[in-house]
């Protein structure tokens, strides 16, 4: 596969901060085009990654079935994409190594464990993974200030009493809103921070720094919804490949 013609990135010295262009409606098309190609390509490989991630969603909800951990069960579902940019890494290596003209399988996505660049991607996980504990702890904060202490509630009633009550409605509109906050924080700092360090092997500053100035250069086009869009592999790929021509 073709490397993206969009440059989203002006080539700069090697270990050097990019600096960000801009991000037009014709770029977002061809990295959905490409994301498609690379689906269509290996569906059944793409499938497979992609089920890891709502099955391990499933099993950290499952912590929050008892009566301490009740609070918890939105925060842990809606939360854990969150950590989504992390769970993307075989995706991107999957597209990576189809560009190269390779014809990838899906073990292939787990060859980024063997990598030179395991370090930072662990690195950047481990941020991932405290900024959503920090939203854990928030949102259990957030609830015990409106809904106060009910431990004695069954899901049913704490359900009836959050969708037909005032306080419960202010907890709804307050999460949402700090939970918003908190996407767009990993927005910034991981756009492209992952595929980044997987193309270059940069370090887990140089990445972020990176995706800090690509979303403030593109504040439409970043917006946290487009992160979930089919291509969204493709595109983040491509994006750091550009960075590659320096």
């Amino acid at each position: 596969m073709a490397m993206s013609d969009a440059t989203y990135l002006r080539p700069t010295m090697p270990n050097r901060i990019p600096d960000a262009r801009i991000v037009g409606i014709d770029d977002l098309k061809t990295a959905l085009a490409k994301g498609y190609a690379d689906f269509m390509a290996m569906p059944s490989h793409l499938i497979f990654v992609g089920l890891i991630y709502p099955i391990l969603g499933v099993f950290l909800s499952s912590f929050a079935f008892g009566e301490a951990t009740m609070p918890l069960l939105f925060p842990l579902a809606s939360g854990f994409a969150l950590v989504g940019p992390l769970a993307g890494i075989g995706l991107y290596e999957l597209s990576r190594r189809r560009e190269r003209g390779e014809v990838p399988t899906w073990t292939d996505a787990f060859a980024v464990l063997r990598g030179p660049s395991i370090s930072a991607i662990l690195g950047m996980g481990v941020v991932l993974v405290v900024i959503f504990l920090l939203w854990l702890a928030t949102a259990y904060g957030l609830f015990s200030a409106i809904m106060g202490q009910r431990a004695n509630a069954s899901y049913p009633d704490l359900i009836r009493e959050i969708l037909t009550t005032g306080r419960g409605w202010a907890l709804i509109l307050v999460g949402n809103a700090v939970g918003l906050a908190f996407a767009i924080l990993v927005l910034t700092v991981s756009v492209i921070a992952f595929p980044m360090i997987l193309d270059r092997n940069v370090g887990i500053g140089t990445a972020m720094e990176t995706s800090r100035k690509v979303v403030l250069a593109n504040p439409a086009p970043w917006r946290p919804g487009a992160r979930s869009s089919p291509g969204c592999s493709r595109s983040a790929q491509s994006r750091s490949s550009s960075v590659s021509r320096s």
